[in-house]
């Protein structure tokens, strides 16, 4: 008999609209594949929901707050249901950017200079030289993401907006110019690296989802050293946090910074994106396993104490 799987998608945060997207994709892919499968829009009476289901496996299709910071995984661990993707402290440890690039740098993984300050500090005057990059501790999708250039007199004022929804506590960090490139671990292997490239100011919530809104070129055409190193690195990315099934970590390349330039990582992503425009899958395929497949190693990986 099949195992029968509920795709746990929708959620709480604001990527709602992406894991949406995300988790019918899955769901599509894993019944094509051969497993019985139930869509569960997630939300505050999860635990109950998934008790009166009692599926084989949950596949976490979730992004953002709940669904990516540990949560989720908490109530999974509780349930004893087996669960795709990372386990509780390194989803938790990989949502809050503070605390995973101090991981990070203790790994030897290249990180850039940030620093942590309130939004009302960060909207009243500059916090480090510009050009530098303002972003919520804990969000996904860029959410909130501003980019402050060299010549900006003042940081961006929609921080103190009254609609501001980045949270209170901001990370600043050394804008770093150059190639965005990124690379999936699927278990303990190291997929294609992809240089996403975009017309828009940098890899944002447009460029990420909307249809045309980014191209990406996998493999990527960078020197073999870098190519090496950005799969190296994410590799290290992966198992310094403690991460499983599939993650993402995504990199600066500054090419034109001395010899070998600078390759900084921006950040690793617990659930990266399972939508047709999505990295992820896409570097999967490339390595020869198809969306199917990827799916369902995802789910006979699944386990629970990850």
């Amino acid at each position: 008999m099949s195992k029968h799987v509920a795709v746990l998608m929708g959620g709480l945060s604001n990527e709602r609209p992406v894991s949406l997207s995300s988790g019918a994709g899955c769901a599509e892919a894993l019944r094509n594949a051969g497993y019985r499968v139930t869509e569960v829009d997630v939300g505050y009476d999860i635990a109950e929901v998934l008790r009166e289901l009692a599926p084989d496996v949950a596949f976490n299709a979730l992004h953002g707050r709940f669904g990516e910071d540990g949560t989720i995984q908490g109530v999974l661990e509780f349930l004893r249901i087996p669960y795709t993707h990372s386990g509780v402290l390194a989803s938790a440890l990989a949502m809050d950017k503070h605390q995973a690039k101090i991981m990070l740098k203790a790994a030897g993984v290249p990180v850039t200079d940030h620093v942590i300050a309130s939004r009302a500090e960060v909207g009243r005057a500059h916090v480090m030289p510009a050009p530098y990059v303002v972003k919520p501790v804990a969000d996904g999708s860029s959410f909130g993401i501003m980019i402050v250039k060299a010549d900006q007199t003042h940081p961006p004022q929609e921080i103190l907006g009254e609609d501001w929804k980045g949270g209170e506590e901001l990370m600043v960090e050394r804008y770093i110019p150059g190639r965005e490139l990124t690379c999936a671990v699927m278990g303990d292997v190291a997929l294609p690296v992809t240089e996403i490239i975009t017309d828009l100011a940098f890899y944002n919530y447009e460029a990420k989802y909307s249809h045309g809104g980014s191209h990406h070129v996998v493999p990527a055409q960078i020197s073999p050293k870098i190519y090496d190193k950005v799969q190296k690195m994410s590799l290290k990315a992966h198992a310094a946090l403690g991460c499983r099934g599939i993650t993402r970590t995504d990199f600066r390349y500054n090419d034109a910074a001395g010899p070998d330039g600078e390759l900084v990582c921006l950040e690793i992503n617990t659930q990266p994106g399972m939508t047709p425009t999505s990295l992820a899958p896409e570097q999967a395929l490339h390595a020869g396993h198809s969306f199917e497949d990827l799916v369902s190693w995802m789910v006979e990986d699944a386990s629970c104490n990850r």
